[in-house]
């Protein structure tokens, strides 16, 4: 049985501006890669959280069925958003422990909603250390972003 993974990534171009997102999807089996498939895209005026959000969001969207994944990203804000701040969000109506509304609510819903469907372990990994898979992502976040750079 092929263990699946998620290597996600955004990038921003000027905070907000032109941005991408990039998704590299792995099946191994043991240390063999035995399927890949690569998403990306991106957005005209946008942030790198929404960024970081949606390759998560499109990696779990792809899934044709209920999976077992592992999601790597280099973003502390989608990992502890996602298994931590999510549940007190949802328990306050989508309000910050400050009350104020969360930022990039209909993303944290669409998430919330794309993983429920799935066993995700969420898994954090520096960005810009040299992680192979990590690297990847990022370069296809650039290429979705390449489109709507002036």
């Amino acid at each position: 049985m092929a263990e699946l993974f998620a290597y996600t990534d955004g990038a921003c171009s000027g905070n907000p501006g032109p941005g991408g997102w990039g998704v590299l999807l792995l099946a191994r089996e043991g240390d063999a890669v035995v399927k890949q498939r690569e998403l990306s895209g991106g957005e005209a005026a946008t942030t790198n959280n929404r960024m970081e959000l949606l390759a998560a969001i499109s990696a779990l969207e792809s899934l044709s069925r209920p999976s077992e994944i592992t999601v790597v990203t280099d973003s502390a804000y989608v990992k502890n958003g996602v298994t931590g701040w999510i549940h007190g969000w949802k328990k306050n109506g989508w309000k910050t422990a400050a009350k104020k509304p969360v930022k990039n609510v209909e993303l944290w819903q669409r998430l919330d909603a794309a993983q429920a469907r799935h066993k995700v372990i969420w898994t954090w990994v520096k960005g810009h250390a040299g992680h192979p898979e990590n690297e990847r992502a990022d370069e296809l976040a650039r290429a979705g972003m390449a489109p709507y750079k002036r």
